[in-house]
């Protein structure tokens, strides 16, 4: 039974990332990244090295595939670029040091960048549907 109630999970996460758009599939990636550093915050306190290390190595690679995905035909997206090479950076010291401040920075950023994407879509879909100007 449980076995069954996994797979069934697991394959409600797969459809609904392969029927995301890609405005959504942003938005998960910085739902993955605040989770995964969440869990490197744990890890450091509770002196799991490989769990910290682990954790905060997949945040950084959610990090560079943002970067990979910025058009950089748009002006922001050198700004951005920049942001996330210094998250990048800040998150290598925060692994190296065992710094949950340095993650707390990042994060702040994560959750900014995330609640501003969300804004950002929620803004999109009206205008589809009321045919409205953002």
């Amino acid at each position: 039974m449980i076995l069954a109630a996994q797979s069934a999970h697991q394959a409600y996460k797969q459809n609904s990332v392969t029927t995301a758009s890609p405005g959504e599939l942003t938005l998960m990636l910085y739902n993955g990244c605040i989770k995964f550093l969440h869990k490197g915050k744990l890890a450091i306190g509770a002196k799991d090295v490989e769990a910290k290390n682990t954790n905060l190595l997949k945040a950084q690679a959610i990090i560079s595939e943002l970067m990979s995905t910025l058009n950089m035909d748009i002006e922001i997206s050198e700004q951005m670029l920049n942001l996330y090479e210094y998250m990048n950076r800040r998150l290598v010291e925060a692994n190296i040091q065992n710094d949950v401040a340095i993650i707390d920075e990042v994060e702040g950023y994560v959750v900014e960048f995330r609640d501003t994407w969300k804004e950002v879509i929620r803004l999109n879909r009206k205008q589809q549907f009321t045919g409205d100007q953002i």
